[in-house]
């Protein structure tokens, strides 16, 4: 919001909240920006199945498209997306791969998802 946008903002405002704080503490729009396309990365059902997979194992391409119910091409191609956001790593044994996810970040995001929503279900964790 530019400088004038926030003075009228502040006189439509009755609030006698601290925005200079808030302010100080916002991130970047960058950043923001950069928060957001990771969290577009977790939108997509067959994404998060990959990743809960590899949340409990490291696995390669063809045990993942067969747990799953896919193609490989299908996994791949998700793979592909995963490996570009910094979620999952490769690790290569001789001609196969095996993927995991790329660290304790990553792990954590998933469990908390997986909290939150056994949480609204009425399930314990």
């Amino acid at each position: 919001m530019d400088q004038d946008g926030k003075k009228l903002a502040a006189e439509n405002c009755c609030h006698g909240h601290n925005m200079e704080q808030v302010e100080e503490m916002m991130p970047t729009d960058e950043c923001l920006y950069d928060v957001a396309e990771l969290f577009k990365l977790f939108g997509d059902s067959t994404r998060m199945k990959i990743l809960y997979a590899l949340f409990e194992s490291e696995l390669c391409v063809c045990h993942m498209a067969q747990l799953l119910g896919l193609t490989q091409s299908a996994v791949s191609h998700q793979l592909r997306i995963l490996k570009g956001g910094r979620l999952v790593k490769p690790r290569r044994e001789g001609k196969t791969v095996y993927y995991s996810l790329a660290d304790d970040h990553v792990r954590k995001i998933i469990a908390q998802g997986m909290e939150h929503i056994m949480e609204q279900q009425g399930v314990m964790v």
